[in-house]
C-alpha cells in the first residue's frame, strides 16, 4: 500500500504577467520592436490568449476580446492598408474606450500612424516582430500557457531514464538521491533532485529543478556536489516530462507488493493520470537496474507490448485447451517434445 500521495499537493497559480517581462526576457526569441516606449510596459497580460480584431476594426465589437493581446496579421495590415489615413483614425478612435494590454504587428510591417496613436493616448505597449503570423503566435503562446499554467513545488528527484521521465518520490532517508545517482552514473540525465517544481502544460505534467539548486544533489555523508560539473553538460536536461511516478518504500512485511503487473497504479496529479509503480527498499537491493527495466516496460507498453497482459492471456488460453481436450497433463508439446529428452538434449 502507497504511504505517498501526490493528491494533496497545494497549487498554484499566476495571475498576471508584467508585459515588462516580455520585452526583457523573450525580446530575442520573439524578435520584438518597441514602437512606444519602455514607459508604456508597466501593465499585465491577464489571459493566455491572442486575439486578431478584424470585426472590431469594421465596428463590431459586442464580443470584443479587448483583454487579450491583440494581434495584427498580415491580412489586418493589409485591410487597414487598403482605408486609407482618415478611415484608419476613425477605426481607431472608436476603439479607445478598449484598453488592451498589449498591441502586436506581425511580418515586420510598420505599424499604422494612427495605431500608434492609439496606443499612445492610452499608454498601451505597441510591438512589431519580423516573424511571421502563425509563428509568432505559436511562440507567444507558449510563453504564456508556461506562465499561466497550475504548477506546485513537491519533495522529490526527477531522471530521464532512456527518455522516460521518472519522478521519485518516498519519505526521507529512503535512498531516492542514492538511486538516481546511479542512474546519472550509468549514463542517465538528471532533472532534479530533493526539490522538483512540477507545472501542468496542456496535458502534461512537467517537471524541472528549482532555480538555485539546478543541478546539485546533497548526498549524506559526502555533501552538496554538481552534477553537470562531475558528469558532463550531458547527464543534466533541464525540464521533462513525468511519465511514471516512482515510490520507493521500506519494506514492510505486512504490506502486499505487485508481483504480476496485471493491477495497474494511478497517482493523479492536477487532473492528469500517471502510472504509479510502488518498489519496497531492501539492503542489497538493485534498484538503479529496477528503475531501468520500469523504463524500459514503460516504453514496449507504450508501443502496444503489454508483456504481463499477454502472457495472462496465453496462460488462460492454454487453460481453455486443456479442459477443451480433458488433457490429462498440463504439459504442452509445444515445449516439450521427443527432442527433449533425446541424448543430444543434454550435450
Amino acid at each position: 500500500m502507497s504511504a505517498y500521495s501526490l493528491k494533496d499537493i497545494i497549487i498554484n497559480c499566476r495571475e498576471k504577467f508584467p508585459v515588462n517581462n516580455l520585452w526583457t526576457k523573450h525580446r530575442s526569441l520573439l524578435q520584438l520592436n518597441l514602437h512606444t516606449g519602455e514607459s508604456s510596459l508597466d501593465g499585465f497580460i491577464e489571459e493566455s490568449g491572442l486575439h486578431r480584431p478584424g470585426l472590431a476594426m469594421v465596428g463590431f465589437t459586442e464580443v470584443y476580446s479587448y483583454h487579450q493581446v491583440q494581434l495584427i496579421g498580415h491580412t489586418e495590415w493589409n485591410y487597414l492598408e487598403s482605408l486609407g489615413a482618415k478611415r484608419r483614425r476613425e477605426i481607431f478612435f472608436g476603439l479607445d474606450k478598449f484598453t488592451s494590454p498589449l498591441w502586436m504587428v506581425t511580418h515586420g510591417q510598420k505599424p499604422h500612424k494612427e495605431l500608434f496613436e492609439m496606443c499612445v493616448r492610452n499608454k498601451i505597449p505597441l510591438f512589431s516582430t519580423t516573424l511571421h503570423t502563425f509563428e509568432f503566435s505559436h511562440l507567444f503562446q507558449r510563453i504564456l500557457e508556461e506562465f499561466f499554467a497550475p504548477y506546485s513545488v513537491i519533495h522529490a528527484s526527477l531522471v530521464d531514464v532512456y527518455g522516460v521521465g521518472m519522478l521519485y518520490v518516498g519519505e526521507s532517508n529512503v535512498g531516492k538521491s542514492e538511486c538516481v545517482l546511479d542512474l546519472v552514473e550509468r549514463g542517465h540525465r538528471l532533472v532534479a533532485d530533493d526539490v522538483v517544481h512540477i507545472s501542468k502544460i496542456g496535458n502534461s505534467i512537467i517537471g524541472r529543478a528549482n532555480p538555485m539548486v539546478k543541478h546539485h544533489m546533497e548526498i549524506r555523508g559526502v555533501g552538496i556536489i554538481d552534477i553537470r560539473s562531475m558528469f558532463g553538460i550531458h547527464a543534466v536536461r533541464k525540464f521533462k516530462k513525468i511519465e511514471v511516478i516512482v515510490e520507493l518504500q521500506q519494506w514492510d512485511r505486512n504490506t502486499t507488493y505487485d508481483r504480476t503487473g496485471l493491477t495497474s497504479s494511478i497517482e493523479e496529479v492536477m487532473g492528469v493520470k500517471i502510472p504509479h509503480v510502488l518498489i519496497p527498499v531492501l539492503p542489497g537491493k538493485n534498484l538503479t537496474v529496477i528503475s531501468e527495466v520500469i523504463a524500459m516496460n514503460s516504453l514496449m507498453k507504450i508501443d502496444g507490448v503489454d508483456t504481463a497482459s499477454n502472457f495472462n492471456e496465453l496462460l488462460l488460453k492454454k487453460i481453455k485447451e486443456k479442459e477443451k481436450n480433458k488433457e490429462k497433463s498440463f504439459i504442452d508439446d509445444e515445449f516439450l517434445d521427443d527432442s527433449f529428452f533425446s541424448s543430444n538434449a543434454y550435450e
